[in-house]
């Protein structure tokens, strides 16, 4: 992690962004509302059926802890797909379909989700995807596979293509994350997500 970095969080950037549970604008990715059962006691939600999301079942499970003014990503996978759900404080994702041949390809779409607004996001392969702590947040995320260092890609966080506005200036950085290549290098690499087709997972 960067140590140097003083980010700055602009608080308007969530009223800039979709709200989750929102509707998807992106060809396969699930933005599903999820109910709360309240009482004296506390809450109570279910937050996952293998039956909500075609594909296999996820795997395996981890859980993100960021510091507010922390952006993490963009990421995205040939054989995996990732399930969010925020834990802890307010996080904007940002999602980006890198797709050849999708509907949507080239749509990004930044969502903001809390702690109280009971939102999953479901990714699927080939999506980038990152997201920005606006606060202490803690993500948990399921993946349909287990962690293979050979299926994970990065792009640029300020990737002019992606155009994601974040809303944080000099945000804290991985190393990794901060030598991510542009859209346009891993295309000259040959490194982009397989080409998307009709019979692709969806839900």
């Amino acid at each position: 992690m960067s140590t140097t970095a003083h980010p700055t969080v602009d608080p308007a950037v969530r009223d800039r962004h979709d709200l989750g549970p929102c509707e998807s604008r992106i060809e396969g990715v699930v933005i599903r509302a999820l109910t709360r059962h309240g009482d004296e006691r506390g809450g109570f939600t279910e937050t996952y059926r293998k039956e909500w999301f075609d594909g296999p079942a996820m795997l395996q499970g981890n859980r993100s802890d960021s510091a507010a003014g922390t952006i993490r990503g963009l990421h995205f996978h040939r054989r995996q797909a990732d399930y969010w759900l925020c834990l802890k404080g307010t996080l904007l994702a940002c999602l980006f379909d890198a797709r050849p041949g999708s509907p949507t390809e080239g749509v990004t779409q930044g969502v903001v989700l809390t702690d109280a607004t009971n939102a999953g996001i479901y990714i699927p392969p080939g999506v980038a995807h990152g997201f920005a702590a606006l606060e202490d947040a803690t993500l948990t995320y399921l993946v349909d596979n287990y962690y293979d260092g050979g299926d994970e890609f990065g792009v640029r966080w300020d990737d002019p293509e992606v155009a994601m506005d974040w809303g944080i200036t000099d945000p804290i950085l991985s190393g990794r994350d901060a030598s991510c290549e542009t859209l346009a290098q891993l295309r000259e690499a040959g490194s982009m997500p397989e080409p998307w087709t009709p019979d692709a997972r969806t839900t």
